[in-house]
Formats: C-alpha cells, structure tokens, sequence
C-alpha cells in the first residue's frame, strides 16, 4: 500500500511555489510550475523516508513506526491540485 502524505504548498515572495510535508521535518523543496513542484516533492518524500530508515537503523521501513509518521488522506489528482491552488489565488 502506497503511503500518503500531506503536502502543504505556498508561493514565496519571488515567484516560487514551495512545498513542505509537515510530517516529515526537513522535507521540502521548490520551483517554478506545479508539475516540476509535484516532481520534486514526492523525489524530497522518498529521500527524507531513505534517511529517516538510516538513522533508526532500520533501512526499508521508511522511519516509520506502528505510531505512524503519515498522515493519511485521500489523494489528490494534479487537476485538484491545480484547481485548489486556483482557488486559493495561485
């Protein structure tokens, strides 16, 4: 089972949209277009998981525990993201 994420998404003061991962600290990137955003974001995700699984000694498991470091919701297509970013004046 794929494990999901929330991804906060913000514009910058110079143009950028930045994305984040609250529950994964540290677990952020940037750019210019949604797409190359989405790209990067989910490539920070696999990265921050691999390191998470390497300081706890744990490598495949992703840093995460029964106590979960995911925060489950239901996925959302690029056309909703595109649409929420939309609506929230992006």
């Amino acid at each position: 089972m794929a494990q999901e994420f929330t991804v906060v998404i913000e514009r910058d003061e110079e143009g950028y949209l930045v994305a984040s991962v609250p529950s994964l600290p540290g677990c952020h990137t940037q750019a210019r277009s949604l797409d190359e955003l989405l790209e990067r974001i989910k490539e920070a995700i696999r990265l921050c998981l691999e390191v998470q699984g390497e300081e706890e000694g744990a490598p495949g498991t992703g840093g995460c525990t029964a106590g979960g470091c995911v925060s489950r919701l239901p996925a959302l297509t690029g056309a909703e993201v595109v649409r929420a970013l939309e609506q929230a004046g992006f």
